[in-house]
């Protein structure tokens, strides 16, 4: 049996794929180590975003695996203009799926790039993965194997947060382990 750990990234100070952790995503990423500290983690794949980076490196280097890049993990971009009114935009591409805006990803296109990552890492050798990406497509993945998770939800995820997802009889379920506010 396969299990995966999401982990949506931690605090960061901003958007763009070179934005650092802040001094509070430091201690956060400090704390997602402690929080796997007695699970045995196989491997780990993470967004090339350097805040993806960052807040697994702490347990990367705790338990000695090197950090496996993997460009499917990558934020979804919703457009490459500036748009006042994203978050209704956001909102917008879970109604409908297929929805693209200028220069970016329907959430159908970044849905299907992150599932083809976990499907891969589900049928490695590998039993227990971290993978560490961005609250929109992580969104999309959960959304994947539950079609009621949606806007809301991905607007109650944290920073950072963990989702463990597990395939048993040929289904995938998943269950919430990080609680708001705690790093237990």
């Amino acid at each position: 049996m396969t299990t995966i750990y999401v982990v949506r990234h931690c605090e960061a100070e901003g958007q763009p794929p070179e934005a650092s952790l802040t001094e509070k995503g430091f201690n956060e990423a400090k704390d997602l180590a402690n929080f796997f500290s007695n699970v045995r983690i196989d491997r780990i794949l993470s967004s090339p975003f350097k805040r993806a980076i960052q807040s697994i490196q702490p347990l990367a280097e705790k338990l000695e695996i090197d950090v496996e890049i993997n460009n499917g993990l990558a934020e979804r971009t919703l457009s490459t203009i500036n748009m006042p009114d994203w978050l209704e935009k956001i909102k917008e591409t879970y109604e409908d799926m297929d929805l693209k805006y200028k220069g970016g990803e329907s959430s159908k296109e970044a849905m299907d790039r992150i599932v083809n990552v976990v499907e891969k890492a589900l049928i490695s050798e590998s039993q227990n993965i971290v993978i560490v990406t961005h609250g929109n497509i992580m969104s999309l993945l959960l959304r994947y194997y539950n079609r009621n998770f949606g806007f809301n939800e991905w607007s109650d995820l944290t920073n950072p947060d963990v989702y463990m997802l597990k395939l048993e009889n040929n289904k995938v379920n998943y269950e919430r382990l990080w609680q708001k506010n705690s790093n237990k």
